[in-house]
């Protein structure tokens, strides 16, 4: 699939309906103006890579809305050259984008189809630093902790207890919790055993699930 012009001009389309939104870092939108959405879809689904929704991607996930992906982006608040910790790869639009900002990527996804897909879509790209592992979201992954940002890209129950262990200080833990409707939290690591936390409005994701599927 390329990227044609019909695409690009529909990606700027949709950036500047973003910028109209949110005051948004422009280093956020312009990374998601580089990063071709539509390459992350079934090509049936191309029509509708620029309209800012969810889209399916298989295995019963999303690709998440991108306003969602610019506001999770924005709330970790990192610098280039910042590790941090994706939960929940999916195809990976999100992973890209963090990679177009500069970001050391760590992805988990817990659905062995999906983790492939992620790894050719990466692939096809030439986005070759993200480091993807197929695993279980709720247990991090401690041997490259401590992560400047971990974000997470489902719903999860709570906050898991694993996740803030591997939060560096002075790193944010973004993460959307609810069952129904999610309400978006960013936790920050502010000393060894304490933490702020902050409420940045109401969003809908598919749950996060613990173990892996093949």
């Amino acid at each position: 699939m390329l990227d044609s012009l019909q695409h690009k001009g529909r990606r700027k389309q949709l950036i500047d309906q973003l910028a109209k939104k949110y005051n948004f870092d422009p280093a956020i939108l312009d990374a998601m103006n580089k990063v071709p959405r539509h390459m992350f879809l079934e090509y049936g689904l191309d029509h509708l890579a620029y309209l800012d929704k969810p889209l399916p991607i298989g295995a019963g996930q999303t690709i998440s809305q991108p306003f969602t992906v610019a506001i999770q982006t924005q709330l970790l608040g990192l610098k280039k050259w910042e590790k941090v910790l994706e939960i929940g790869t999916g195809c990976a639009y999100q992973t890209a984008v963090l990679a177009q900002m500069g970001y050391r990527v760590y992805s988990i996804e817990r659905q062995k189809s999906l983790y492939l897909l992620a790894q050719q879509n990466l692939s096809n790209l030439d986005y070759h630093t993200p480091v993807l592992y197929h695993g279980d979201g709720f247990a991090g992954l401690p041997k490259f902790a401590p992560f400047k940002g971990i974000l997470i890209t489902c719903g999860a129950p709570d906050v898991p207890a694993a996740l803030l262990e591997q939060l560096a200080i002075g790193g944010k833990l973004v993460i959307p919790v609810g069952i129904e409707t999610q309400t978006m939290l960013v936790v920050e690591r502010v000393g060894q055993e304490e933490f702020r936390t902050t409420e940045h409005g109401e969003f809908k994701f598919v749950p996060m699930l613990g173990g892996t599927e093949n």
